[in-house]
């Protein structure tokens, strides 16, 4: 179906220029039937950590390959040249149940889902079933987003903003830290409907700046069970000072078993629905002076980075910003998860933006040629990606408001 079609050709150094890049790219490519290359596959990764596909990426696009029956060049762990042409549709996915296994234990399952996941969301059939995915990798990987951050950040924005419906579950925790660990979760997709897209809903009206205050913050930790007591008190005494007025729920208290693994997530509320999150996955350095010393720094740490990221008073934080790109790009109509105080942007939700009408508005559309626009580097440059693979994509106020193309499968 795409192979007739000129492959798309992507710079891998652009931008951020790691492994964001090929998941989206790929990814849009296999749903949208579109043969696309990828030269100097995460050329900005040589610093440390090599360039070329990991396991991660060479597990999910092996998998899209078979789905959408591609030809595929240069699919193996170090390759710096993939080229990827899919021939069949989601819509040709027979099979409703799926094992999923990274080669290396530390391989992040959740990026490995990131990659497919727009592929899955179309894969529906006419009996409307749902497809059962099993990922088997690491939950708690460096470098990735914890299942954590999906299951309490990631998958309840989608869910409330574009009715995504995701049913998931940790079946075995898995670490890139400490002892090889290889872990797994299940997922049941429910594919949006043939004939159907994506619909943004904004967020409920409330009056603005007060729909910024944070009502409660969600604690999980998953740390050495000696030291979650002292942990517990280090994260309230910090919340305590910075956010006076909000409730601090430990939501998850689990024992990592092993002073290599430390992941901490905090959650922060507001009366708007809006979530802001803030994670750390780390090792207690084996010769600390001091247990007192480390456990204070880094709650101090981790409650001050929370409290800078809800003063930027955007409606989505650094990290959720660049993962809901793809799915805004594939919407239908304008949506906007702005980071920061842009009066615009915070105006337009306050009104309702799933009414909006772009030519009453100071709209100023963005060229996007290179990475653009507000936010992290891994933001924008998942804006270019998105408008390359998808060309219809229109991108305003830097990049604030997205105008998707409304994609759908008969």
């Amino acid at each position: 179906m795409g192979s007739g079609m000129k492959p798309i050709e992507l710079d891998g150094r652009t931008g951020e220029g790691g492994g964001q890049l090929v998941r989206i790219a790929v990814g849009l490519a296999a749903l949208t039937s579109q043969p696309v290359t990828i030269t100097n596959v995460r050329g900005n990764r040589q610093g440390g950590q090599g360039g070329g596909l990991k396991s991660q990426h060479v597990t999910s696009i092996t998998w899209l390959a078979e789905a959408t029956d591609a030809h595929v060049e240069g699919l193996h762990v170090g390759s710096e040249t993939l080229t990827f042409i899919p021939r069949q549709p989601p819509t040709e996915l027979s099979q409703r149940r799926f094992n999923i296994s990274a080669d290396s234990g530390a391989a992040s399952s959740l990026l490995v889902l990131q990659a497919i996941l727009p592929f899955v969301l179309f894969a529906s059939n006419e009996k409307g079933e749902p497809l059962e995915l099993e990922i088997s990798g690491g939950t708690n990987v460096a470098w990735s987003l914890s299942f954590e951050y999906f299951d309490q950040v990631l998958m309840p924005t989608l869910e409330e903003r574009f009715g995504i419906s995701v049913e998931r579950e940790l079946r075995k925790r898995g670490w890139s830290l400490g002892p090889q660990s290889r872990g797994s979760i299940w997922l049941r997709v429910h594919p949006v409907p043939r004939s159907q897209k994506l619909q943004y809903k904004p967020p409920p009206q409330h009056t603005f700046p007060e729909s910024y205050e944070v009502k409660s913050i969600d604690v999980s930790i998953i740390v050495p069970r000696t030291l979650h007591e002292q942990l517990q008190g280090g994260l309230v005494k910090g919340l305590g000072v910075l956010f006076p007025d909000a409730a601090v729920c430990f939501k998850l208290s689990e024992d990592s078993g092993n002073d290599a693994r430390w992941s901490i997530l905090l959650m922060a509320h507001s009366s708007a629905g809006i979530r802001w999150a803030r994670e750390v996955l780390c090792s207690m350095p084996k010769r600390t002076k001091s247990r007192d010393i480390f456990i204070a720094q880094l709650s101090n740490s981790l409650c001050r980075g929370l409290y800078e990221e809800v003063s930027q008073r955007g409606t989505v934080d650094e990290h959720l910003q660049d993962q809901v790109v793809a799915f805004q790009a594939l919407a239908e109509g304008l949506s906007s998860f702005p980071r920061g105080d842009h009066p615009t942007e915070v105006n337009a939700l306050a009104d309702g933006v799933g009414g909006l009408d772009i030519s009453n508005r100071r709209m100023r559309r963005e060229k996007t040629h290179e990475p653009f626009g507000h936010g992290s580097s891994h933001t924008q440059t998942a804006r270019w990606v998105a408008s390359e693979v998808l060309p219809h994509v229109e991108f305003y106020n830097r990049g604030d408001f997205v105008k998707g193309i409304g994609y759908s499968l008969s």
